[in-house]
């Protein structure tokens, strides 16, 4: 903000920020829907997106000619389309993975993963966990990609029309993560991590967890060694698979930070000029936040430098190119509608907190979602 008010005299922002949670997005829309002053957005999820389509108030930037996203953003920005047009541009790339406490790996004599399960995953945080350290420590939010990395290949919705909610491995991802937290004791059950908010973030960078299932965003914590100060070095590993065999495997990732200019902007020019030259480079401070630009006129390899500054020895390097740079599996942005995100995640923490049993919970899921389903025609 500050580097464009200084170069536009004509043209001043001002950033109002919102938490990218469930209370920060409701703040949000209850802003757009009430007419307050805002010309700009981000979007952290399609499933946002379309809601605020829904809304009016997402615009349609067809109507600018003089910028062409896919040739900017890649291929990877074509999953942003809605009804194959652009209500915003993704300006961030998207990058989610396992965080390793590399000391604890080289100490248990285990290798950084570069492709791994859930059940590979299972085992090294019972061999990670100690009496004062948890294995794994994941935010409530990614809880469910596991998921969606099935349904986005194989279908949220059967053949014959109805939930495919009940498929094999998604029984296979809540079984192995109830298990964790009941039976190994390598991750916090449910209840706990609810009721006492953990910030899952500090818990990894003061050494009480092993491994910390997260996105890029976590380097703006863990650089920042004066308020989380830290001994140990960390590795990166990609988000594991359910299935060892899982054919035609797609994680979570692609680009993010999809910003829009609200539709009923009294600025939507100047909007729109910040919000190109954002996307192209003015973005470019964010790195040191983890927030690498999409832009093909951003150099990666300084954005790269620029995220780590001086704290470059304090990571491992290569294995932090290569869940950036070098794995190369195909990657999804959550599409799924918001009230199938919600009815999902009501009946799976029942079944984490232990008030209904795996039927139970993938029943109701999919009685929910066939619901849903019906209401939509």
């Amino acid at each position: 903000m500050d580097s464009w008010n200084k170069d536009h005299p004509d043209i001043q922002v001002e950033y109002v920020r919102f938490v990218n949670d469930d209370d920060g997005n409701l703040k949000l829309d209850t802003a757009l829907m009430t007419g307050q002053d805002i010309d700009l957005f981000v979007n952290y999820t399609l499933s946002q997106v379309n809601k605020r389509i829904q809304a009016g108030a997402a615009l349609d930037l067809s109507e600018f000619k003089d910028y062409n996203i896919d040739e900017k953003m890649g291929p990877d920005a074509k999953p942003w389309q809605v009804g194959g047009k652009y209500y915003g541009i993704p300006t961030k790339k998207n990058a989610f993975f396992v965080a390793l406490n590399k000391d604890a790996l080289d100490k248990a004599g285990l290798a950084v993963p570069k492709e791994w399960t859930w059940d590979q995953m299972r085992e090294y945080a019972m061999k990670l966990k100690t009496d004062t350290r948890y294995g794994l420590l994941q935010h409530t939010e990614p809880f469910v990609d596991p998921i969606d990395s099935v349904l986005v290949k194989e279908g949220y919705v059967k053949a014959d029309g109805s939930s495919n909610l009940d498929h094999p491995l998604v029984t296979k991802w809540l079984t192995t993560l109830n298990a964790m937290m009941h039976e190994d004791k390598s991750t916090p059950p449910l209840g706990e991590q609810l009721t006492s908010k953990m910030p899952v973030e500090n818990e990894f960078l003061g050494g009480k967890a092993a491994m910390l299932n997260i996105g890029e965003w976590l380097i703006r914590s863990s650089n920042d060694t004066k308020t989380f100060p830290r001994d140990f070095k960390i590795a990166f590993a990609p988000v594991p698979r359910l299935e060892a065999n899982q054919a035609d495997f797609i994680n979570r990732g692609g680009l993010g930070d999809y910003i829009s200019i609200n539709a009923k902007s009294k600025n939507k020019d100047a909007a729109w000029k910040f919000l190109t030259w954002y996307a192209d480079g003015g973005m470019a401070p964010m790195a040191v936040g983890g927030r690498l630009p999409a832009s093909k006129d951003v150099n990666q390899e300084t954005a790269l430098n620029s995220l780590l500054g001086d704290k470059a020895s304090t990571y491992d390097v290569e294995s932090l190119k290569y869940v950036l740079y070098g794995d190369k599996t195909p990657t999804f942005v959550r599409s799924v509608p918001q009230q199938v995100i919600d009815l999902r995640s009501q009946e799976y923490e029942k079944y984490f907190l232990g008030s209904s049993s795996i039927d139970q919970a993938v029943q109701n899921m999919v009685k929910r979602h066939n619901d849903f389903l019906k209401q939509q025609k």
